[in-house]
C-alpha cells in the first residue's frame, strides 16, 4: 500500500513539474509577445461605448473602483450601473457619481430578477438601456486605468475578434487574505488560462470580471443567459462556436475586492471550483497536478526522507517558485513578493478546494445558497 502510495506522489510531483513549466513558459511568451502589444496599442476608430456594471452593496474599495470606470480617457462613452435592491447601499454612491458625471453615467435600481444569476439578470436590463453597439461587461470590484476603454475595444477592430477579455489580481494585498486571493489569480488561474488557449488552439471562454464585445456579435451568441453559473465561461464558449476569436488582453485588471475573512474568500473559491467542474467536466480532474508541492511533504514521509525524494521534492518547490517569480514580474507585482511566504498555505488551501470542488452541487453566491446542475443551470437550492 505504501509503495503505490509513493507511486502516486511521484506521479503529481512529476505531473506538477510539467505544469509549472508549462505555466512559466506561456506567461513568459504572452507577455513577451509583441504582437499582442502591438494589437492593445493600435490606433482604432473611436466608437462610442456603453459600459454595464451589476452591483451589489459596497465596500471601502468601491468608491475607487467605480469612479475609475467613470473617469475614462475616450471621448465617447456611457456608464451604467444596475442594482437589484432599491434599499441597496450601493445607491448613495451611485447617486454622486450621476451628479459628478452627469452626462455619462446612470443608474437603474429595484430590477426585478429575471433569473437566478442576478447579475445576468441586471445586465440584462443595462443592456436594453445602453446606446452603444459596443459594449464591456464589467464587475464592479476592479479599478481600471484611464485607458481601460481603449485598451479593451481596440482589438475589436479586428472582425475576427468576437469578444475581448482580461484577468486580474490584487497587486498591492494588505492582508493575508488578500495576498491568498491574488496568489490564486495570479500564479494559478492566468498560467491555467493560458496552457488552455495552448491546448484548444485558441481562448474558448471569457472571463467575467471584464468582456468587450458587440451588441450584433451578442445576439449571433444567444445574448446573456440569466439561469446559469459560469455565465462568462459560457458566453465566451458560445462566442467562440459562432466563428469568432476570444482576444486574451495582456492588460491585467487590478481587483479590489476589498475586505473579507477567510469564509467568503472559501466560499467564493469553492464557487469557482464547482463552476469549472460544471462547464469543463473531465478535465476538471486533471487540475490536481497543480498541486504538486503539497505532495511533496506526504511523498517524503512515505519514503523515510530518502535522498532521492528529497532531490524529487527539491526540484517541485524550486521550479514552484520560479513560476511564482516568472508570473509576479510578467504581471508587475513586485509587492507580492512580501507575502511569499503564504504560498504554502495557498496551495494547500487550493487543493482542498479543489478536492471538496470535486464533488457537490451547491454554491453560496450573493447571499443565497444555489443548486447546479448540467453544464452549469442553477436553480434555488432546496
Amino acid at each position: 500500500m505504501i509503495f503505490f502510495l509513493e507511486i502516486f506522489c511521484l506521479i503529481i510531483c512529476f505531473g506538477s513539474v510539467c505544469f509549472y513549466l508549462a505555466g512559466a513558459i506561456y506567461t513568459l511568451l504572452f507577455f513577451t509577445n509583441k504582437n499582442c502589444k502591438s494589437e492593445n496599442n493600435r490606433e482604432n476608430n473611436i466608437e462610442p461605448v456603453s459600459i454595464l456594471v451589476s452591483v451589489r452593496g459596497i465596500d471601502e474599495k468601491s468608491w475607487d473602483n467605480w469612479f475609475s470606470l467613470c473617469n475614462q480617457n475616450y471621448p465617447d462613452y456611457e456608464v451604467l450601473f444596475g442594482v437589484t435592491d432599491k434599499d441597496d447601499p450601493a445607491i448613495v454612491l451611485l447617486e454622486k457619481l450621476v451628479e459628478i458625471f452627469t452626462d455619462r453615467v446612470k443608474y437603474y435600481s429595484d430590477l426585478v430578477p429575471l433569473g437566478v444569476n442576478l447579475k445576468d439578470s441586471n445586465l440584462s436590463y443595462l443592456l436594453e438601456k445602453s446606446q452603444h453597439e459596443i459594449l464591456i461587461f464589467a464587475d464592479g470590484d476592479i479599478k481600471v486605468s484611464p485607458e481601460y476603454i481603449r485598451l479593451l475595444t481596440a482589438p475589436l477592430k479586428n472582425h475576427q475578434v468576437g469578444a475581448v477579455t482580461c484577468a486580474y489580481i490584487v497587486r498591492s494585498p494588505n492582508s493575508l487574505i488578500a495576498a491568498l486571493a491574488s496568489f490564486g489569480r495570479c500564479f494559478d488561474f492566468l498560467p491555467s488560462v493560458l496552457i488552455a488557449r495552448a491546448i484548444d488552439f485558441g481562448l474558448r471562454f471569457a472571463i467575467g470580471v471584464t468582456i468587450a464585445t458587440s451588441k450584433s456579435t451578442l445576439l449571433e451568441s444567444g445574448s446573456l443567459q440569466t439561469s446559469r453559473i459560469g455565465s462568462d465561461y459560457n458566453l465566451g464558449k458560445r462566442i467562440a462556436l459562432a466563428g469568432y476569436q476570444i482576444y486574451l488582453s495582456p492588460y491585467v485588471l487590478d481587483w479590489n475586492p476589498g475586505s473579507e475573512g477567510i469564509g467568503q474568500l472559501y466560499a467564493r473559491e469553492l464557487r469557482w471550483a464547482r463552476t469549472i467542474r460544471y462547464n469543463r467536466g473531465s478535465i476538471y480532474y486533471g487540475m490536481i497536478f497543480c498541486y504538486g508541492t503539497v505532495f511533496c511533504l506526504p511523498l517524503l514521509i512515505l519514503s523515510g526522507f530518502t535522498s532521492w525524494a528529497v532531490a524529487i521534492c527539491l526540484t517541485v518547490i524550486l521550479v514552484r517558485y520560479a513560476q511564482v517569480l516568472v508570473s509576479i514580474f510578467c504581471m508587475k507585482s513586485p509587492k507580492l513578493l512580501l507575502w511569499l511566504w503564504a504560498l504554502p498555505l495557498r496551495d494547500l488551501l487550493s487543493l482542498v478546494i479543489w478536492v471538496i470542488g470535486g464533488f457537490g452541487k451547491r454554491i453560496y453566491w450573493s447571499g443565497r445558497f444555489l443548486s447546479v446542475e448540467g453544464d452549469g443551470l442553477i436553480s434555488q437550492w432546496e
